[in-house]
């Protein structure tokens, strides 16, 4: 994985502003520790940063091809895990190759087939190719949006980045934010709507999308959509195929010169991708390495509720005997849990999940020193359906996204003169009522299936999406590459199209999966109830949040204090957050994430100078 960033421009001549492109690339050194790289012509300008994980040798960037009098060059974020079998087909139509690298296999397949070339990549990727005889640029994104892409545009120049950070190293790009930002960050935060960068000017290339920019303007063109259509296969075949499915996918996300580890929860999706990764490692006579995360104090303060019915510790244990891993058990003390939080907002640029961040960057950084790449079990459960709003009546018929079932109280939070500035229910009303207008729904739909699939779609769009970014931006803050193999096209595709009483096997949360998956786990472990990433429960943490608090509200010159109302947020600390009788958002987000968030605004605020216009 890596760091990209780009500066087209039609007015300057870029030869003379390098310093400024190898400035927006350096801020992603985190993203790509092990090497950095720059090319600029007049028009455009590009920058690299290495994580080496195939090919040290071969696969430097940005990478340049000369075809005849054309020239081409790539900078790319990503893994393929067709490469070989392009790079068969490349060969059959008479191009030659240098490397074993996929950037090479990417750049070439750019060449020979133009912007469609993606529709035959499976993998995670974020790329920018400058054809220079064209003076044209060609970026684009993959499916799922495992990579991240943000843009601007501006007075006929075009940057982008893997970060937003990089962009606000161009000395013409300011941090401002307008009312849509805001509305999106104490509405809608920690998500944010698809293709909105919150900073103002700011936009994020969609996932599936590519963009096409030169003297003309830019063109953006969706190239990969959900196809809704009668599911044909019986239950049998069903299951077969998504087997089939996961093990191919596992088994290709493997592939790596650098190290590769699994995270093991001891929960069904990290136990499918543990167990499928280590057999395929005991055939070569190798052993996998497993990690897993818990919290000092969590054995002695750990309750059971709707979310989190069981701990993670005694279930990793059974899981990591079974499969015969080395397992690596990290353990998180709470105050380095709240400093992290600091750290957590600068590798998102822009508060987040408060300590569900915080905790997995600490948690990257240990696996970091024993491995370069990790597989996750991110996406099952908005594919197969294993969110508690997949089951309640309540959720189903809500006309909201199920996640903020706290929106009221998310309007108290705010001062006054903002409640009005905002209208925060109707603007996520708004981008509700926007995601549904865009759900494929198939003519052989019955008004239940139209219902359900209104409701995975709402969880692909916007909390898979969340999800994905956290996992990214936490373990690339840290130079770690993290796979996500149930975030495969091909299985994403198939699963949509599987009925919900398919889905829902047994009357049970991914159902179909676990049928799927018998022989591989233990009946043990394919039977345990769905439980969430483990947060703290350690009272500690609520104590030092709440405290940090305070401190920022008898502080006069907080930025936050003109956004909030202060005496209801001192309730709320009193309270120990259980003010909030539902979670702020997803499952996790309870009170005390709520003060950490708070925290993090403040921070994002003041750290990143933030101009509200």
């Amino acid at each position: 994985m890596c760091g990209i960033a780009g500066w087209i421009d039609w007015d300057q001549d870029l030869t003379q502003k390098k310093e400024i492109i190898e400035k927006m690339g350096s801020t992603l050194h985190h993203r790509g520790p092990d090497n950095q790289g720059s090319w600029v012509t007049k028009h455009a300008a590009l920058a690299h940063t290495r994580l080496i994980v195939i090919d040290p040798e071969g696969g430097s960037q940005p990478m340049i091809r000369q075809y005849g009098d054309n020239k081409y060059v790539i900078i790319y974020n990503g893994e393929l895990y067709n490469t070989e079998e392009l790079r068969r087909e490349l060969k059959q139509l008479g191009h030659k190759f240098f490397s074993h690298s996929d950037t090479e296999v990417l750049l070439i397949s750019y060449i020979e087939w133009g912007e469609k070339c993606v529709e035959r990549l499976n993998g995670i990727f974020a790329f920018g190719v400058w054809d220079d005889s064209k003076q044209k640029l060609f970026m684009a994104r993959d499916r799922l949006g495992v990579k991240p892409l943000f843009y601007t545009e501006k007075y006929h120049k075009l940057l982008f980045a893997s970060e937003i950070k990089a962009l606000l190293a161009h000395p013409e790009i300011k941090p401002e934010i307008d009312e849509e930002g805001l509305s999106e960050i104490f509405g809608l935060g920690p998500s944010r709507t698809p293709g909105h960068g919150v900073f103002r000017g700011v936009s994020e290339l969609k996932p599936g999308h590519y963009l096409i920019y030169n003297s003309s303007g830019t063109s953006i063109k969706k190239y990969w959509v959900l196809e809704s259509k009668k599911h044909e296969d019986d239950l049998k075949t069903t299951i077969e195929k998504v087997r089939e499915l996961v093990l191919d996918t596992v088994k290709r996300q493997l592939v790596s010169d650098v190290p590769v580890c699994t995270f093991l929860s001891g929960g069904l999706d990290s136990s499918i991708i543990s167990a499928v990764a280590a057999n395929i490692y005991r055939e070569k006579a190798k052993t996998l390495h497993t990690y897993s995360i818990d919290y000092v104090g969590n054995k002695e303060n750990f309750k059971a509720s709707e979310f989190q019915p069981n701990a993670d510790p005694p279930w990793v244990k059974k899981m990591s005997k079974y499969i015969g891993s080395t397992h690596h058990y990290i353990m998180v003390d709470t105050i380095e849990l709240v400093e992290s939080l600091y750290d957590a907002v600068k590798a998102r640029d822009l508060p987040g999940m408060a300590d569900i961040d915080s905790s997995l960057l600490l948690f990257s950084k240990e696996i970091k020193k024993g491995a370069t790449v990790g597989l996750s079990g991110e996406c099952a459960d908005e594919i197969f359906g294993g969110y508690p709003w997949f089951y309640r009546e309540d959720d189903l018929k809500s006309e909201n996204f199920p996640w903020l079932r706290s929106l009221d109280e998310r309007v108290k939070i705010l001062s006054p003169s903002l409640k009005e500035r905002l209208s925060i229910k109707d603007y996520v009303q708004y981008r509700f009522q926007q995601t549904l207008d865009e759900v494929p729904i198939s003519t052989e739909d019955s008004k239940e299936q139209v219902q359900m699939r209104k409701l995975f779609y709402l969880n692909y769009q916007w909390f898979m999406a969340n999800l994905l970014e956290r996992k990214d931006r936490m373990t690339m803050a840290t130079g770690l590459e993290v796979r996500v193999p149930f975030a495969d096209h091909r299985l994403v595709g198939y699963v949509w199209n599987i009925p919900w009483e398919m889905k829902n096997l047994n009357n049970r949360e991914k159902g179909i999966l676990r049928a799927a998956m018998k022989g591989i786990l233990p009946d043990e472990i394919l039977n345990r109830r769905k439980s969430p990433y483990p947060k703290t429960h350690n009272p500690l943490y609520t104590k030092e949040v709440s405290n940090r608090l305070l401190d920022i509200l008898n502080d006069p010159t907080s930025p936050i204090l003109d956004l909030i109302d202060a005496k209801y947020v001192r309730n709320i600390i009193e309270s120990g957050g259980e003010i909030f009788k539902v979670p702020y958002f997803g499952q996790l987000m309870m009170g005390p994430q709520l003060l950490a968030y708070l925290i993090q605004v403040n921070y994002w605020l003041k750290e990143y100078q933030i101009k509200i216009v």
